[in-house]
């Protein structure tokens, strides 16, 4: 037997779902972690001690680990412990090196076994301890969806939410105890739904109505404001530059409505990002805002550039969309991005262009005047009507 730590995924079968060679070793343990749930599932083991986990349980784990240490030790988690499982958070404590995964077959393969939906035409979206708002970012027509649900309330709060958003029409099913004797299977639209589910769920969804879809330059009215906009075709432009890879950090410094933290963020869902704002209602509209279009992780600081950036952590990207001739605040941005980092910077007035155009002289990078001009009504005609001309100051910290 190796030295690593043994995480084993059990089915809605339970113990006796588990192969021979796995349940030997979890008989031979000195110690089983997992939820109650799991523990209540094996035979009694006289003088071996159970823990079920932590709440908190990130916070706690570790220290749960370290009292352990010196005993030999198994985990128990539900099918595939890498799929929102245990089995990731013991990685990123441990180490891959330290964890062996013995996975069972994962509800998500049962469900789409069950759905007969190939692999390549799912998205999986979990709100295992998530706020139920990240799924909006996912609804987009004949997009198909599986959704881990946290429990028996989380059917009746996915079809609430579809239908605020205009996709009541979407037909869910509720696949509950996947993989046990007492297997259950319950359709029907959103806006028609009512009734209990099984604590033990996920629920399919085949996704009709008008989304916004995950290309940059989201129309101006997605969001509230109050004027204080990145608008869409400029938006589109900075993101562009700012160039979102999976798992960066963008800090949103001068956010007003949110819209380019909030986009980025839409883009994929492992980015993280900072929205930066002083006015205390626009901070709290952004948060409004990014609930609104699927990303409730967004974190809004509600503080001036540059005091509010201390403590943040290392960001892969910075937007500056206002606030940029506050005094520090550039620099600020320019010392606080990691090598290889991208800025974008816009403003409108003399005096920003002419910072920016400093800092191009300065620094290199790309300088840009982006003139939008858009069409509508003179008296019975139709002309051109043109926006603030923005300048836009990109660059890229040396590698």
């Amino acid at each position: 037997m190796d030295s690593s730590l043994a995480v084993f995924g059990i089915g809605a079968d339970g113990w006796a779902g588990l192969g021979s060679r796995a349940q030997g070793e979890i008989l031979a343990a000195e110690v089983v972690l997992g939820g109650t749930r799991h523990l209540d599932l094996l035979p009694d083991v006289p003088g071996q001690r159970r823990v079920a986990w932590p709440t908190p349980l990130r916070e706690q784990l570790p220290a749960v680990l370290a009292e352990h240490a010196d005993r030999q030790v198994v985990v128990l988690a539900s099918g595939d412990p890498l799929v929102s499982g245990i089995g990731s958070t013991l990685i990123d404590l441990l180490g891959s090196d330290r964890v062996r995964i013995e996975p069972a077959t994962s509800s998500v393969a049962l469900a789409r076994a069950r759905m007969g939906w190939a692999a390549e035409t799912v998205e999986v979206v979990t709100l295992v301890g998530r706020d139920p708002d990240a799924l909006r970012r996912s609804l987009a027509d004949g997009h198909r969806l599986l959704v881990l649900s946290s429990d028996a309330s989380t059917p009746a709060q996915v079809a609430e939410l579809l239908s605020a958003a205009g996709f009541g029409t979407s037909r869910l099913t509720v696949l509950g105890d996947l993989g046990a004797l007492g297997e259950s299977r319950r359709e029907g639209l959103a806006a028609d739904w009512s009734g209990t589910s099984p604590a033990l769920n996920v629920i399919a969804i085949a996704c009709v109505g008008d989304g916004h879809g995950w290309t940059t330059g989201l129309p101006d009215d997605a969001f509230e404001h109050d004027g204080q906009l990145t608008r869409r075709d400029a938006r589109a432009s900075a993101l562009a530059r700012l160039a979102p890879i999976p798992g960066d950090l963008l800090w949103d410094v001068g956010a007003g409505a949110g819209s380019v933290g909030i986009e980025w963020l839409r883009v994929h869902p492992s980015l993280r990002a900072v929205a930066v704002e002083s006015n205390p209602e626009r901070a709290r509209r952004i948060a409004v805002n990014a609930r609104a279009l699927g990303v409730p992780r967004l974190e809004v600081v509600a503080g001036s550039a540059p005091e509010a950036l201390a403590g943040l952590p290392t960001p892969d990207a910075v937007f500056v969309g206002g606030g940029a001739t506050r005094a520090g605040v550039l620099d600020a941005v320019t010392a606080a991005l990691r090598p290889g980092g991208r800025l974008v910077v816009h403003g409108v007035t003399h005096q920003t262009e002419a910072l920016l155009i400093g800092r191009y002289g300065d620094l290199g990078g790309d300088l840009t005047r982006l003139h939008v001009e858009t069409a509508g009504p003179i008296g019975t005609f139709t002309g051109w009507t043109p926006s603030r001309a923005i300048t836009q100051w990109s660059w890229r910290a040396p590698a």
